[in-house]
């Protein structure tokens, strides 16, 4: 009886965690566009952006189609259409709004998507507080939506930040004075030994993990050597002064091609003014500072800038068993910037985005999460400076096309031992 009654408020604690946390990351996504004013939740900059809005309503959409619609039947959706319209690329859930299109969408308001939102958290909590003890499977399906919802919050600032920058008054999304940076630490060298290694998602861990993170697999690595600091603005600044981004030797084919048709000759956000080199950030426009870590640089120009300074970048097995083997801490505070390995800026590495031996998609329409991407793509590593708290983990795998660099993505060098 003893145990059992244990067991009743294990499950009973771990259901209210569960609302708790729920309405904790449902609300942030909400705090993320206090800043921000209707007009500027409309606007979508390019395609790869969406506007701020949209985050919003396909996040509930997420929650509304893969746990209410599935498992309340019969269900009676909030809108008919809205299916149709905040659906993002599963394919298997019906038609969906064109991408490049969604900030056409001027209906519904700012306020009606808010109305959405209160009306499906308000059905998801009543029904997870009402079943008592929530099933393992529905559980794990809340906790997913959640992770997808802490991902969209990390692209709503992504996206918000191109959508300021394209305005000719370089609004800042933030007022508050840039947050200082820990200076980064003096270049070193950490050799690694290599040999028969495991990565990967540690099997029967209690902790979330996307399917493409599994399963735990050995590889042989050859030694290596990580630095351990991230690039610096000061050292993009040499590389571009040496006529980096005008030597075709340092480039891969595409990445050229792509360098030429597009005129690239800095970072995204770097802009010169008589003479002084400054960025754009989601604080408006500051001096560069020559300390804090490179940003917003493709695959192209981190592998071009990583053969210049007689290195390359690291796989992505090299850099999960070295960041495995670091006591850096995982949950940083969004916008800070430390040392270590996460809450910086994503850092690109070697490894195309493919699947792990023995890789299982999710089975259902959730399987068209990671695995349909797994395609022309290439792996980053780490945590960036808008990553929510405890969004980070060391088997994290995000994954970019080569030539966008609107994500906050940086780079730190390998080289052989």
């Amino acid at each position: 009886m003893q145990m059992a009654e244990a067991d009743r408020t294990a499950d009973t604690e771990r259901d209210t965690s569960l609302v708790q946390t729920y309405r904790r990351v449902r609300q942030f996504s909400e705090t993320l566009c206090q800043p921000l004013s209707p007009e500027d939740c409309t606007i979508q900059s390019m395609p790869d952006v969406s506007p701020s809005k949209w985050h919003l309503a396909h996040t509930t959409w997420f929650f509304e189609q893969f746990i209410l619609a599935e498992y309340r039947k019969p269900y009676q959706p909030f809108h008919p259409e809205f299916a149709y319209l905040f659906n993002s690329y599963y394919v298997s859930q019906g038609e969906r709004h064109a991408r490049p299109q969604r900030g056409l969408l001027s209906r519904p308001s700012l306020a009606e998507i808010v109305d959405y939102r209160r009306e499906i958290d308000h059905r998801i909590t009543t029904w997870l507080t009402q079943l008592g003890d929530v099933p393992a499977e529905i559980e794990q399906l809340v906790t997913l939506g959640l992770n997808h919802e802490q991902q969209h919050q990390e692209l709503l600032l992504m996206d918000i930040k191109h959508v300021l920058s394209c305005n000719p008054l370089l609004p800042a999304y933030s007022t508050d004075p840039l947050p200082d940076c820990a200076a980064l630490e003096q270049s070193s060298w950490t050799k690694h030994e290599g040999g028969l290694l495991s990565i990967g998602q540690l099997p029967h861990s209690e902790s979330f993990c996307y399917d493409n993170e599994t399963p735990r697999h050995k590889l042989w690595l050859e030694p290596f050597e990580l630095n351990s600091a991230l690039v610096s603005n000061n050292d993009w600044l040499a590389f571009m002064n040496d006529g980096g981004y005008q030597n075709p030797l340092l480039w891969l084919s595409d990445g050229w091609d792509w360098r030429q048709k597009n005129a690239v000759s800095k970072p995204f956000y770097w802009q010169q003014r008589q003479g002084d080199w400054y960025e754009f950030t989601l604080h408006g426009l500051q001096a560069l500072d020559a300390h804090r870590p490179v940003c917003h640089v493709s695959y192209y120009e981190a592998a071009a800038f990583a053969l210049w300074s007689g290195a390359r970048l690291p796989t992505e097995a090299e850099w999960e068993h070295s960041a495995s083997n670091d006591e850096s801490p995982f949950a940083l505070h969004p916008y800070s910037c430390a040392a270590g390995y996460f809450g910086q800026s994503w850092q690109w590495t070697s490894s195309a985005y493919q699947a792990y031996p023995g890789f299982k998609p999710l089975a259902g329409s959730l399987g068209e999460y990671n695995g349909k991407f797994m395609s022309s793509q290439m792996v980053l590593r780490g945590s960036a400076s808008i990553t929510p708290p405890g969004h980070s983990r060391c088997s994290y795998r995000n994954f970019f096309y080569p030539h966008m660099r609107w994500q906050f993505a940086g780079l730190r060098l390998a080289r052989d031992a």
